[in-house]
């Protein structure tokens, strides 16, 4: 099963984590958080986010999920990975996170590319009347 590590800015990956929770009624296993700070120095993190995600594998790999490509979440990640085993999607949002845990036992591959499709298709312009929403009156 691939192993979950959430590095984002101040309390971002705990709520995740809470959201995510609530949407599959339980806290899926093999998943972790980083959170840094304003105050942080990310490279102070660095060995306790090497020890989250080596934790975290257990021969599938991991995957990263970070909020901002290229802020000091994202450039914490990109210290961690190692094509297969380590890798990282940046711009997380929960519908990602939903399609990650859904698809995690069908391989790395599998699981980028749902989690993207999954972040993308749930960023939609929310209309007046929505067509695909059951009406309640």
């Amino acid at each position: 099963m691939i192993g979950i590590l959430i590095i984002a800015h101040d309390s971002l990956p705990d709520s995740l984590v809470r959201a995510v929770t609530h949407v599959l009624g339980a806290r899926p296993p093999r998943l972790e958080t980083v959170s840094v700070r304003s105050t942080d120095d990310p490279l102070d993190l660095l060995p306790a986010a090497r020890a989250q995600a080596a934790a975290l594998d257990d021969g599938d790999g991991v995957l990263i999920f970070t909020d901002i490509y290229g802020a000091s979440p994202s450039n914490l990640a990109g210290k961690l990975l190692s094509r297969g085993r380590f890798e990282c999607i940046a711009g997380v949002n929960l519908p990602m996170l939903v399609r990650a845990f859904t698809y995690r036992d069908q391989g790395m591959e599998t699981t980028i590319r749902k989690a993207i499709s999954g972040g993308c298709e749930g960023v939609l312009h929310v209309e007046t009347e929505p067509v695909h929403a059951a009406a309640r009156r």
